[in-house]
């Protein structure tokens, strides 16, 4: 199926899929991940780390949490990166090329004039730059993704998506050390203005990338319109205020953080308390998880109900926001129609879930016996290298098979990883086991990461990459937010369940060899015993391997239709 204007795809062979990681193309891939992960640390983990040391509140400080709120909204304004050419820029750099350098260098202005402040005198200026950048970063990853999707084949999408992540990692790395390095030999305004300066890499990926391809224009359709300038901008601030209830109901369910919803209630007349249980419920589980998909869907029909036209006849305003957010999505479903679009959209949202319900796997690993430095030596360091392979197979793959087969392939990656985790639960605290369980586990993640990015990319169309692709991308992340916050209930529920002997006290056996301090701590802290709490772990891992069933189930169904659809149009 025609993706973004790109040339056909085609199978290559395995020296040729190598080959792919040397070309201009993807090397340029890794300079922009790089710039795309710089930014996001420090406008708030490594500056928190700043500002405590300059003596500022617990709670000051977690209000800078939402200066990374740009990054679940980006797909609010996307469709301004995929409409508007910049002047001089785009002549000069081309569309995609010139929105990256342009918020490059807003990105560079704002960490530098971070590193000119002093938190202890001014800490709202240090607010409004961090918010700054993170709008110009989470801009800068939409554009980035544009052209990751626009300037190649699909059968090099692999290889871009990999170069991508391998960048943005080693650039969580340097952001989340090298200022903390830094500020403590010389101080905290070199350290930012250090990392001010290494924004230049990513304007150097931008010299060095080729053109994307060109895309068709947008013709307008209110040229024949009457221009009413009065009633037009009333209808702008009108929808525009309701976007902006939109944005701040997804952002607190996306980030878990009502802090904005708590001022918007006492800017209303609620008292101090009534703010201050609306975070409190917000932030529990798990009601508050509740709360929050509820506001991110309520952000969402907000957002379509502003896009809706003016009862009774046509407007500007009413027409360029039906264009911008209805076109990318009935574009989606024009070319896969209702049944098989709305298929692809589920198993977007189920594709990495079996792997999103893991959030307990360090207090698993605590809880086998193993120490902290054994945990981070093999996670942090063993298991990166993993990931970073897992990654690259993964791009070798789409190159070789293509998008398709990689994604069926991928699919069954993160459940049948989960099955070496119960493996693990009978080992105890040993550490070959450990390095050997995480070693799957990450070559697994990081493959099916890089095909479910491949397959989305793949699902983009010309004139929209930037908007789709954006939708996609925070499409997945909501139901893994809803369904990761019953793991340690289900892990607890299951343990007492067999303390009782209930149907998962079978699994207790499992348990009966293992030397008396494994899960001895866990067990006392959930008030059960040791075989029970390793019974629930297990029936914990098998519930995540039976959500990826149900995706392995649904990629067979879309693959199949999806390719008599190609064979239908012929393409």
């Amino acid at each position: 199926m025609p993706r973004s204007g790109n040339s056909d795809a085609k199978i290559i062979s395995g020296w040729q899929a190598l080959a792919v990681y040397s070309e201009r193309r993807v090397l340029v891939m890794l300079l922009l991940g790089f710039a795309a992960g710089l930014p996001f640390l420090l406008i708030f983990d490594t500056l928190s780390v700043w500002l405590r040391q300059s003596g500022v509140s617990l709670q000051s400080i977690s209000i800078f949490a939402l200066a990374t709120l740009s990054y679940a909204l980006k797909f609010i304004w996307a469709p301004v990166i995929d409409r508007v050419r910049l002047p001089v820029l785009d002549r000069l750099l081309g569309k995609r090329r010139s929105w990256m350098l342009l918020m490059q260098l807003i990105i560079m202005f704002g960490l530098w004039m971070i590193a000119g402040s002093d938190p202890e005198l001014s800490l709202l200026r240090i607010a409004l730059l961090a918010t700054f950048v993170g709008f110009a970063g989470a801009t800068q990853d939409i554009v980035i993704d544009a052209w990751r999707i626009e300037a190649v084949d699909e059968s090099r999408s692999g290889a871009m998506a990999a170069a991508y992540q391998w960048g943005y990692r080693v650039a969580m790395i340097v952001a989340g050390a090298v200022p903390l390095f830094l500020a403590e030999a010389f101080s905290w305004n070199f350290s930012y203005a250090v990392m001010a300066a290494l924004m230049s890499i990513g304007m150097l990926g931008v010299l060095l990338a080729p053109r994307e391809v060109s895309v068709r224009p947008l013709v307008s359709l209110v040229a024949d319109l009457p221009h009413k300038p009065v009633s037009e901008c009333l209808e702008w601030l009108v929808r525009g205020l309701i976007i902006l209830l939109a944005a701040l109901l997804m952002g607190s369910g996306l980030t878990g953080n009502a802090v904005m919803l708590q001022e918007i209630a006492l800017f209303a007349g609620a008292s101090t308390e009534a703010g201050e249980q609306l975070v409190s419920v917000w932030r529990s589980s798990p009601t508050g998880i509740y709360l929050q998909v509820a506001g991110v869907l309520a952000g969402l029909a907000l957002l379509a109900i502003a896009c809706l036209p003016v009862p009774g006849r046509q407007t500007r305003p009413g027409i360029h926001l039906k264009r911008a957010y209805g076109e990318p999505l009935g574009n989606f479903f024009d070319r896969f129609g209702t049944h098989l679009g709305g298929s692809i959209l589920a198993l977007i949202c189920l594709y990495r879930l079996s792997d999103f319900v893991l959030n307990l796997m360090g207090p698993f690993y605590v809880d086998l016996g193993f120490t902290l430095g054994q945990i981070a030596e093999v996670r942090k360091i063993f298991g990166v290298l993993a990931l970073v392979l897992g990654v690259a197979l993964g791009g070798y793959c789409v190159a070789r098979v293509g998008v398709i087969r990689t994604m069926l392939f991928g699919v069954f990656a993160s459940p049948v990883s989960n099955l070496v985790f119960i493996w693990l639960a009978n080992r105890g605290a040993d550490v070959p086991s450990l390095y050997a369980a995480i070693t799957i586990d990450n070559l697994a993640t990081g493959f099916a990461g890089t095909a479910l990015i491949a397959y989305m990319s793949s699902l983009t169309s010309a004139g929209f990459t930037a908007t789709q692709y954006a939708l996609f991308s925070s499409l997945y992340a909501l139901l893994g937010k809803l369904v990761a916050s019953q793991s340690g209930r289900i892990v607890e529920s299951a343990a007492r369940s067999a303390d009782a002997g209930g149907p998962m006290s079978v699994l207790m056996p499992m348990f009966a060899d293992l030397p008396p301090e494994t899960l001895a701590s866990g067990a006392q802290v959930a008030g059960v015993s040791p075989a029970a709490l390793g019974a629930g772990y297990t029936t914990f891992f098998l519930y995540s391997v039976l959500i990826g069933l149900v995706a392995i189930g649904l990629a067979f169904r879309v693959a199949a239709r999806q390719s008599e659809l190609e064979r239908l149009t012929g393409s």
